[in-house]
């Protein structure tokens, strides 16, 4: 059951997931985002009529946002079939490697943005816990003269917070997204250190200097604006903390690029329609990528926003790039 409009956010304490009142918010959470089915902002008339792009399609900004929530509400039950398919299973590497750069440290405050199945936030989980037993199993080799008593009450202690005081907050504009997402988590028994919350990337509902790693994968491209989402990132991102975008790209290699629009144009549609049952939604992922800036036009994107130490690294040949920046 997705989440009620009046609470925005469900997270786990110990058990899997349940509405959390309104009273027991997560330290930092706003609640000025408008609650609305689409998630669409209240616009003048003015700002209403400026047009965008739906993959190759014009269309107003606030049909935009409506749109873009039809596609993964669509498309949320067989996302991660989809991500497989589509990719070949190359996807779990390209996101292995985003959380290889990002590095946490012990009590890293993560905010993944469109990150509703959780894909992200998993693998930041899993990272810091096997950190975290590493770290106590080096810190107990250097006290041998410990009893088994002594031992067996740091085990104990450390038990406490598996995570090293390491949290993960997954926020996602879809409601059927996140439904998905905390799911996959039940099933696979997280159940303490990720809250799940409803909010739009335009307007997060947190406080300022409030993360210490902000992550995006595969989800700024369906921004509408992304200059604007970007502010926000740095908004919520403490003084010296990271942002990271994982999105697809321009390939530079010509034989590789003509190749990959046939499979893009050609057979990523025809994957939706036979195994998600909708050519459309597939067919508007498709465009997307090709209508997202190049890697070094994100870059100074980025720059504009107040990232400062902008980097880039393009992976598979540029089919997708992880971009980096900081808050100094």
């Amino acid at each position: 059951m997705a989440a009620p409009r009046s609470c925005a956010l469900c997270r786990y304490w110990g058990r899997c997931w349940s509405p959390t009142p309104r009273c027991c918010t997560v330290p930092g959470l706003r609640f000025s985002w408008r609650e609305n089915p689409l998630g669409v902002r209240f616009m003048s008339q003015e700002q209403r009529t400026k047009e965008t792009h739906f993959g190759f399609e014009t269309v107003s900004e606030e049909e935009k946002g409506g749109k873009v929530y039809q596609v993964f509400e669509s498309v949320a039950k067989k996302y991660d079939v989809m991500n497989d398919m589509m990719s070949l299973g190359i996807h779990r590497i390209w996101k292995d490697l985003l959380l290889w750069k990002m590095h946490p440290f012990p009590g890293t405050q993560l905010l993944d943005v469109a990150g509703g199945t959780g894909d992200i936030a998993f693998r930041f989980l899993n990272h810091v816990q096997a950190q975290h037993r590493e770290k106590q199993k080096r810190h107990l080799r250097t006290q041998q003269h410990l009893s088994w008593e002594e031992i067996a009450k740091k085990y104990q202690d450390e038990e406490a917070d598996p995570l090293g005081g390491c949290r993960v907050v997954v926020c996602d504009i879809n409601k059927e997204m996140l439904k998905m997402g905390k799911q996959k988590a039940c099933a696979q028994g997280y159940k303490t250190g990720i809250a799940w919350v409803l909010g739009d990337a335009e307007e997060l509902p947190f406080d300022d200097d409030k993360f210490d790693i902000y992550t995006i994968a595969f989800g700024i491209r369906n921004v509408t604006h992304i200059d604007q989402a970007l502010q926000e990132a740095y908004r919520v991102l403490k003084p010296g903390g990271r942002f990271l975008c994982l999105e697809f790209s321009r390939v530079n290699n010509p034989l590789i690029s003509r190749l990959y629009d046939l499979y893009s144009f050609q057979v990523i549609p025809v994957l939706g329609e036979v195994i998600a049952g909708d050519w459309k939604s597939y067919q508007y992922l498709v465009e997307s990528i090709r209508q997202f800036p190049p890697q070094e036009e994100f870059k100074e994107i980025i720059e504009d926003a107040g990232f400062q130490k902008v980097t880039y690294e393009s992976l598979t040949s540029g089919i997708v790039a992880i971009h980096s920046g900081f808050k100094l």
